[in-house]
């Protein structure tokens, strides 16, 4: 099993689309973390107990933004929201894990576990191998803040928040260096997922 990840507006999402290309089961634990905060779920109402009801959208639904505006300059905040997250998260791609080995084995591909907080939340540990998706501060500022359509300070607050790039990089077994064109990011996956396979 590979652990993917790298700072916010790293580039994540293209590496983990090349390799679903290339073959890979890949477990994306942001649509996860949106899973388990959904509408009757006990971690939106913990949430929401803590942050208050404006935090919800119209339909009941979270408004991520406003729980980010709230959070990502407030590491108390921040470790609060964690606390009610990260346990249902890990809990969740266990259990996604455990459903994928179900398979017979001639359907199985490599799992891949994307994570922005692979690290933070510590669904590292027992992973074969670490990716990281790296990116100069330059770059990345850029496109944190045309994504999400935020200001320069808001977009160094987000990174902030993050474990730095640097600490990542101690974890990597094998990096993705995201600054240049999409196909040389592409060209660089299918390279270390060709070693990979060597190694398999």
């Amino acid at each position: 099993m590979i652990g993917l990840t790298g700072g916010i507006g790293s580039g994540k999402s293209t590496v983990s689309r090349k390799l679903k290309s290339l073959g890979a089961y890949v477990i994306d634990t942001d649509q996860v973390a949106r899973d388990v905060v959904k509408p009757g779920t006990p971690a939106l109402r913990e949430i929401v107990q803590a942050f208050g009801g404006g935090i919800l959208n119209g339909d009941g639904t979270l408004n991520r933004e406003k729980l980010g505006a709230l959070v990502f300059n407030d590491p108390a905040a921040m470790a609060a929201l964690n606390q009610m997250t990260h346990p249902r998260i890990k809990q969740a791609v266990s259990a996604a894990v455990e459903n994928y080995k179900r398979l017979p084995a001639a359907g199985r591909k490599v799992v891949v576990i994307e994570a922005p907080l692979l690290i933070e939340a510590g669904l590292h540990r027992g992973l074969d191998e670490i990716w990281v998706v790296s990116v100069d501060e330059g770059t990345q500022l850029e496109r944190l803040m045309k994504r999400d359509r935020i200001t320069a300070a808001e977009a160094r607050q987000r990174i902030a928040a993050q474990l730095p790039q640097a600490e990542k990089l101690r974890y990597a077994a094998r990096v993705i260096d995201n600054t240049g064109s999409e196909a040389e990011t592409e060209e660089q996956v299918a390279g270390h997922w060709a070693g990979l396979l060597k190694k398999t």
